[in-house]
């Protein structure tokens, strides 16, 4: 696990790199396993992968699970904080499920709560997800964060996020998977929309 998500983070800055020397601002986010941040040597690593690339880390996010440090918080605590320091986003991923407690949270350096998809999914229908919706979003703009939902899946949901207060969102009602190659004419298309007016 911890030689995979070096391989991938390794793709990630240089894919990053490219990105910003082509001027097109795309935040990568690379998952983090519970080995990576219990891993005292892992910061070092990362930072030795930054060399030549001054200016990646500000424009990728590191996403680690609850669970991820609640094993040996202390460990973990410290390899985020070093990953914050070198400039990356830290985000809790899939926040809600685990069992990380409001003290944990508050030492953190994170930037960022993902709400969990299995109440994004379920807040039309049910409004005690909905309540724990708005909740993680209120908890995470009170503590100085930016807002993530996952799993939108239909333009409902998405407009009602949005009338909630979320910041940003993931899913097939905004975008599926794709290669590099396609997100850069997505991102093209949408950085210069054609202009209005002419024959479409």
């Amino acid at each position: 696990m911890r030689n995979m998500t070096l391989c991938i983070l390794r793709k990630a800055i240089a894919q990053q790199q490219q990105w910003l020397e082509q001027d097109m601002r795309i935040r990568i986010a690379v998952n983090l396993s519970m080995l990576d941040v219990t891993d005292a040597t892992f910061a070092k690593q990362v930072k030795n992968m930054l060399q030549g690339y001054p200016q990646v880390a500000q424009w990728m996010t590191l996403e680690v699970t609850e669970s991820g440090f609640m094993h040996f918080p202390n460990i973990a605590l410290n390899t985020l904080r070093a990953l914050a320091n070198l400039g990356f986003r830290i985000s809790i991923d899939d926040y809600g499920t685990g069992y990380s407690s409001l003290s944990y949270l508050q030492q953190l350096p994170v930037h960022e709560l993902k709400i969990d998809q299995s109440f994004v999914r379920q807040m039309l229908a049910d409004k005690k997800s909905e309540a724990i919706v708005q909740s993680t979003i209120d908890l995470g703009h009170n503590l100085g964060m930016e807002v993530v939902a996952e799993g939108i899946e239909s333009p409902a949901i998405r407009h009602r996020l949005r009338a909630l207060g979320c910041d940003l969102g993931q899913g097939y009602a905004v975008a599926r998977p794709m290669p590099a190659n396609e997100l850069e004419v997505l991102y093209n298309r949408q950085a210069n929309p054609p202009e209005s007016g002419g024959t479409p």
